[in-house]
């Protein structure tokens, strides 16, 4: 039985019979106008200023050195899969566990993490529209006596990393037994929207009404929270289970319109995806909203515009036809799983990647991929025996440059480190310190230019700019500054958050140059500021 995680493709597996690769488990600026478009780019790493533009033409970049990048992280909360590692634990304990993945992301020079906060009809915050998860005390509903969501977000920001709150849209409950849920349940206070489906409960995702609590779900958390984005994963109509029929006929009947079943259930995904992003936009405009569908679109031997795959098509399962969103602007990037090595004929990274990255090309939409640490050191598939895999994907991505960065799952991986392959991501392509893919779209502005740097034996300081959430530290060994220094990542040696007070000071580590540049929540870069000895 899966478990409801996307990312716990744990199976995504090749079915020989069939031929078939699937998961299975698997301080707010002003409103966004509702007509918010994205603005298209040549790549997801858009420029953050005039200086940044002139650089992009007049300087030769390394890719090996991305100056901006997502490095991300999948927290998965539903089973315990990641945190907290059982039911009930102390308060102190949850805490310590979720620190130590911060601290392990920080150490592999991430700038990012992706907590499941929804797992299931359920909430990791205080709400009042949804019970307290079964996965902090063990009892669904149960107070677990704080609200995890400030500190995590808070710990998060202390270290540099964007957090974005995870959401699961439509499952409702883990267990079919709706008597079994909290009495103020959703599900049980509306029967009516909900379809009992091989042991599970699904919201209707036909139901116009279901949609709407969803985005309420997603406003009351962008609106009390400081997240920095919402997510979604690849869970939408249910995945191709004991091949019972999904129950939705009588919404079908009433909201079809003469449309043909297929159709009507993918457009219902669209409109949640379109009604969701506006929302969040128009709560809060800096916030990001992405989702990370399944692998494959659809196959050539469907749709001749598809990838050459041989696995389940996520347009034609559980449809989700990620290409219109990424049409109609509705996310701000997508983060298709990719959990599949090299070479592996159902659905080959080399074949799915670059479908990606032409999916996306010129319409402003981001494309991070979502990459299977689990899978490392799996002994099913011969190629995640080798521990260069994993690393020779993000090898690949490379040559495409709308592929903007890759997010993992999962956090326990992080811990483990399997095979050794994290050192091997960190040495060979996480050896600087990255910003964040720049959307600008987003609104932000990058503040004033740090004033007064000044440099006196080891330590660095500077006053600090206004509306900084976090400075760039550029060293340039030889002392020669050019206009291309902070062009790429060779010479980015820390991006560090922004502390109280009046100066910000850095422990420098040599001789040099030092140039410093402020940065805004979105990562909106100043102009650099060359260090003057004291």
């Amino acid at each position: 039985m899966r478990t409801g995680r996307p990312l716990l493709a744990a199976a995504v597996l090749a079915v020989a019979t069939t031929g078939a690769a699937y998961a299975f488990g698997p301080d707010a600026p002003a409103a966004k106008p509702a007509t918010h478009k994205r603005t298209a780019a040549t790549t997801t790493a858009e420029t953050a200023s005039t200086t940044e533009s002139t650089q992009a033409m007049s300087c030769t970049t390394d890719a090996r050195y991305p100056k901006r990048q997502l490095r991300g992280v999948w927290i998965a909360t539903v089973k315990n899969i990641d945190w907290p590692s059982r039911t009930g634990l102390p308060v102190a304990r949850q805490q310590a566990e979720y620190v130590r993945i911060l601290d392990n992301a920080v150490k592999r020079r991430f700038n990012a993490v992706f907590l499941q906060v929804r797992p299931a009809s359920d909430a990791f915050y205080k709400s009042a529209l949804e019970p307290w998860s079964q996965y902090l005390t063990g009892t669904a509903g149960k107070d677990p006596g704080w609200d995890p969501l400030p500190f995590l977000v808070a710990e998060a920001h202390r270290r540099g990393l964007e957090f974005h709150a995870w959401f699961n849209p439509y499952r409702a409950a883990s267990d079919g037994d709706v008597n079994k849920l909290p009495a103020g349940h959703p599900a049980r206070r509306h029967p009516d929207w909900i379809v009992k489906h091989e042991g599970l409960i699904y919201y209707n995702p036909g139901l116009p009404q279901v949609r709407d609590h969803v985005a309420s779900i997603v406003k009351d958390v962008v609106t009390r929270y400081d997240v920095d984005g919402v997510h979604f994963d690849d869970y939408f109509y249910p995945y191709p289970g004991g091949g019972a029929k999904f129950a939705d006929d009588a919404a079908f009947k009433k909201y079809g319109k003469g449309r043909k079943l297929a159709d009507w259930r993918r457009a219902n995904v669209d409109k949640l995806i379109a009604q969701v992003d506006k929302t969040v936009h128009e709560t809060k405009q800096h916030v990001k909203f992405g989702v990370s569908p399944f692998g494959i679109w659809r196959n050539k031997s469907e749709d001749p515009t598809g990838s050459a795959t041989g696995g389940m098509s996520a347009y034609d399962a559980i449809y989700a036809d990620a290409r219109h969103w990424i049409r109609k602007g509705t996310v701000d990037y997508v983060m298709p799983q990719l959990y599949w090595p090299r070479g592996f004929k159902a659905a080959d990274y080399d074949v799915l990647m670059p479908w990606w990255a032409k999916e996306v090309k010129d319409t402003g939409v981001h494309l991070y991929i979502g990459q299977g640490l689990y899978r490392v050191g799996a002994t099913d598939t011969p190629a995640w025996t080798r521990p260069g895999e994993l690393p020779s994907h993000l090898t690949q991505n490379r040559k495409h440059e709308q592929v903007g960065g890759d997010v993992y799952f999962s956090g326990k991986q992080l811990l483990t480190n399997p095979l050794g392959v994290l050192d091997r991501i960190v040495k060979g392509h996480y050896s600087h310190p990255a910003l964040l893919p720049l959307m600008r779209d987003l609104g932000g502005q990058a503040p004033a230019q740090p004033a007064d740097v000044r440099t006196q034996g080891t330590t660095l300081s500077w006053k600090s700019s206004a509306g900084a959430r976090s400075y760039a530290i550029y060293h340039i060994p030889s002392g020669k500054v050019g206009e291309c220094a902070t062009a790429d990542a060779r010479n980015l040696v820390a991006v560090v958050p922004a502390a109280g007070g009046d100066r910000q000071t850095f422990a420098t580590a040599g001789a040099g140059a030092y140039l410093v540049t402020a940065l805004d929540r979105l990562h909106n870069e100043s102009p650099p500021a060359k260090a003057a000895p004291a």
